[in-house]
């Protein structure tokens, strides 16, 4: 493993991740007290969570090409700052609207932190070390989602909403002071910056995702097609200018590398087909079987703690044997436990669902670390924060896709309305709309289930042509002429 000074390094990391993580899911359990609280309807709370997935998916890939350019460790000592001062005004938000622009205060820094944590762990790590090392920032994710489940129910039930804000002030003061101290500096590129570049992605980005989550919201209608439309077409123009600009934001010919582009396809498919998980089991706990917030998240405890145990391990493995054994496995055990989602009844034992949990665990805590470790592996070192926030961008936008397919198959059986009563954990459905719901839940474990074997088909198909792979301690000697990866 590598030295102290790059252990503390890693220790930052792990709290940036954490951070981010804890503030995926920490805002899910607490929707209806928010609402209720703020007097606010459905269409503005819900904006809590999408303006925070919207402003991620569409900043990391610019804040990773500015890590490059700039340093990647200023701009994430930056995050911190951001992250935890937008944490306060969440806490302190009089409104829903106020809410919503503190979160997305919040997600400016949520985005400087993971587009350039990955490629910071990448400078630290020597190539055989990073399998572990991303074991750890993985295990920090699971441990994050973990904290955010479990206080999300805690503080929601007994203290109040806000203080699942307030929690992440005493993490970020830490996180900020090791930051300054260990981090140090990281190296530049000399490039210019793609100002027009950053423009029409973000501009691309923007309108897509927009009109898709409004899609989800209410339906197709004029309005959110044009907005993806115009998006399609800005996202062409993005792409055409990418190949003639001097110092292109996104390196097109990274992809010609057939070992990169299915590790990033793999994760973008993967977060397409597993994020939208949580969402659809707190739909069922909450709205179908009517559990308390603190009770649903006991449920979904035991899978995140035994992934937060295992990463490191994973990632160890990964390094050992090579990445693409260990996540395409991870990406199996995620469809195997999503199908035995799909036979979920209106009398399943709660502690079956505890059980399967454990599925999805092992399953994450192998597919992350290594495939992260496959991602930076095949990135040229002058390009790790632009693939890093590559990376996280992909993530993102998954994660918003997974959003729209999960509310867009769910609302096939009962009215939109209806479907995000049961989201927020409204309870109270009876009868055939219940069982209706359940049906297009089961409709949706298996849309789920088919996007995650298309993962799973590119995490098969970067398999190295070479299946011999170095000793631990002729790694780094051959990783010039063997992509273990």
């Amino acid at each position: 493993m590598a030295d102290s000074s790059a252990r503390w390094v890693l220790l930052v990391v792990v709290l940036g991740t954490l951070m981010a993580s804890v503030d995926t899911t920490i805002v899910l359990l607490a929707f209806p007290t928010i609402a209720g609280d703020l007097h606010a309807p459905l269409s503005t709370v819900i904006w809590t969570i999408l303006i925070y997935l919207l402003l991620t998916a569409v900043l990391t890939t610019q804040m990773g090409r500015i890590g490059d350019l700039f340093g990647r460790s200023r701009i994430y000592n930056l995050g911190f700052v951001i992250f935890t001062a937008g944490s306060a005004l969440c806490g302190l938000a009089p409104s829903a609207i106020s809410l919503v622009g503190a979160r997305a205060i919040q997600a400016v820094g949520g985005a400087f932190l993971v587009a350039t944590g990955t490629a910071i762990v990448a400078d630290r790590f020597p190539p055989q070390d990073r399998g572990r090392a991303f074991g750890y920032t993985t295990m920090g994710w699971s441990v994050g989602a973990t904290l955010g489940i479990v206080l999300g129910g805690l503080l929601t039930t007994f203290v109040g909403w806000r203080y699942i804000f307030f929690i992440n002030l005493p993490i970020g003061a830490v996180a900020i002071a090791l930051g300054l101290r260990y981090l140090g500096q990281s190296p530049r590129t000399r490039a210019g910056l793609d100002a027009l570049g950053m423009l029409l992605f973000a501009a691309a980005l923007s309108l897509i995702t927009y009109g898709a989550t409004d899609f989800a919201s209410y339906g197709a209608d004029a309005w959110n097609e044009v907005l993806i439309g115009a998006g399609g077409v800005l996202m062409i123009a993005f792409l055409l200018w990418e190949r003639r600009a001097n110092t292109p934001m996104l390196n097109l010919s990274l992809f010609r590398s057939r070992l990169l582009s299915a590790s990033l396809a793999a994760s973008f498919f993967q977060s397409l087909g597993y994020l939208s998980v949580v969402f659809l089991l707190i739909m069922y706990l909450q709205g179908i079987r009517g559990l308390s917030a603190l009770t649903a998240s006991l449920l979904l405890v035991p899978g995140y703690v035994l992934s937060s145990g295992l990463a490191p391990i994973a990632g160890r493995w990964a390094d050992r044997w090579g990445a693409w054994r260990f996540a395409t496995l991870g990406i199996v055990l995620m469809i195997v436990g999503v199908l035995l989602y799909a036979q979920l009844t209106l009398g399943t034992p709660l502690y079956a669902i505890a059980l399967v949990t454990l599925v999805t665990g092992i399953g994450a805590a192998l597919f992350w670390p290594s495939n992260n470790k496959a991602v930076m592996h095949d990135a040229p070192p002058q390009h790790y924060g632009a693939v890093s926030g590559l990376l996280r961008t992909l993530s993102s936008v998954g994660t918003i896709g997974s959003y729209v397919l999960t509310i867009t198959v769910a609302a096939s059986a009962v009215p939109r309305a209806v479907a995000f009563e049961v989201f927020l954990g409204a309870g109270g459905l009876i009868g055939g709309v219940s069982a209706s719901f359940l049906t297009a839940l089961h409709l949706a474990f298996y849309v789920m289930g088919g996007v995650l074997v298309v993962a799973a088909v590119f995490s098969v198909v970067r398999r190295p042509r070479a299946e011999s792979v170095p000793p631990s301690g002729a790694a780094s000697n051959l990783s010039g002429h063997l992509r273990e990866n």
